[in-house]
This record gives C-alpha cells, structure tokens and sequence, in this order.
C-alpha cells in the first residue's frame, strides 16, 4: 500500500534539529528515506502552505505557520503562560536555569521528557535543554520527577528498556533507579548529580494532575557546589511545583 503524504510529512519535519535546523532537499530526502523527486514535490507543497521555508543556500527552515500552529497547543496557550510568572520567582530565588517539562508518552519504552519551557540568566550554569527539546527521563532532574508520577506497571515496561548514559555518572542499572525514584517520592523532589552533564546538579518536583495536560514537572539546574545542594534548592522547587499546580487547576 502506497504510503501517505502525512507519514512522508512527518518524516521531513523529524529531519530537522536544534543542530541542523537548516537543510537542503537532497539532505531532507535521505533524512526521510525518500526519492529526491518525491522530496522536492513535496517540499514545494510544504513551502506554499507555509509548513516549510526557504533559506539561503537552497535550504530549507521550519514555517512560520508551523510555529503558528504549534502556539494553539495546550502547552503554549495555558501550560507556559500560566507557568511563567512562578518560573520567574523561581528563578528570582535561585539565579540558576528553570526547566519546566512534560512527559511524551506514547509507549513507556519510548517515553522522554519534552522541555515545555526555559528560564535562563547569563550568570546561569550553561544547559542542553531548549524549549520543545527531548531529553531522557531517567538522567535529567525534570525526567526522574516524571517517573516518580508512574504507577508500577509503566515503570517495569519503561525499564525493560535499556538505559542508555549521557555521562559516566548516569544511572543506568534498573534496580538503582528504582530505588532513586522511591527516595524521590518520598521527599517529594528528584535530583540528578552529573548525570545529564558533568559538573550539574538538577533538582525537580512533579506537579500534581492537572486535567487536560500531562504529567509535567518544574525544576532547576545547577552547578555543582556546596552553595547550590539540593537541600536548598529542594524546598523553593516543591514549593513552586505546588503554587503553579493550584494556579493552572484555577486556570
């Protein structure tokens, strides 16, 4: 059965990354696994619709109607505006980057965390999160917050997985993640320390649900020092994990 032209879309869209954000139709095609005369029909349908521009060097960039689109998204519309003025107080008391995170969860063993937004200062700790970018639950603060939101079926599926580390710090072994999300829950905030990237303490908190958006989670990234420990940055995290939980069910 011939393939559809939303599977062929799709698959032009996921070419594109925070490192490559700009490609030419011969880069787009291989990316996609299609014939460059399938590609470039294709592009040209998706520049007139404005899902796709055109950039120098015979490139091609993501549309503005795309982004137009995307802000209509629960996320944008009510998750990131209500949620920035408590980023911002979080921040305030902090001065480190606040990550706020959603889990995108179509199957447990492909589950990640997408950054729904960021806080950053130029004193801040340098990061790789981005707002709309994917990180991996179990090495990152916000993640290892989503997991803690799991029931044990999903978290037996999530590990049947391998965990793949980012550094030599990464949790990687089943039964000590386990064991780290069980003391999460318990004080009520995960932490990473050099997990994610070496020399960085990140230290999240769930929200409670929320009816209409995912589990979602708020928390702050650091260097690593005695100034910045997670028995400080704990209680601000929950704290603000909680004020933003009642002013989204009020929204």
């Amino acid at each position: 059965m011939a393939e559809g032209v939303l599977r062929r879309t799709m698959r032009v869209l996921a070419a594109f990354t925070e490192d490559e954000p700009a490609q030419t139709a011969a880069e787009l095609a291989r990316h996609a696994g299609l014939s460059l005369s399938t590609a470039h029909r294709l592009l040209a349908q998706l520049v007139e619709e404005g899902v796709l521009a055109r950039a120098p060097g015979r490139r091609y960039t993501v549309g503005m109607r795309l982004w137009e689109i995307g802000e209509l998204s629960p996320f944008a519309h009510r998750l990131r505006e209500v949620a920035l003025p408590h980023m911002v107080r979080l921040y305030e008391a902090t001065g480190e980057n606040v990550h706020l995170a959603v889990l995108d969860d179509p199957t447990p063993a492909t589950a990640m965390a997408v950054f729904a937004g960021r806080l950053t200062g130029r004193a801040s700790v340098p990061t790789l999160g981005r707002s709309g970018g994917r990180h991996p639950l179990h090495t990152t603060g916000v993640g290892k917050a989503l997991l803690t939101t799991r029931d044990q079926p999903w978290l037996d599926a999530y590990l049947e997985a391998p965990l793949i580390p980012e550094t030599r710090l990464s949790i990687t072994d089943p039964t000590r993640l386990r064991a780290d999300i069980a003391r999460s829950r318990i004080r009520g905030y995960a932490t990473t320390r050099e997990e994610m990237t070496l020399g960085n303490i990140s230290v999240a908190a769930p929200l409670g649900s929320v009816p209409g958006l995912p589990a979602t989670a708020l928390g702050v990234v650091a260097h690593l020092d005695e100034s910045q420990d997670d028995r400080r940055l704990g209680p601000l995290v929950m704290q603000a994990a909680k004020d933003l939980t009642r002013a989204l069910r009020q929204s």
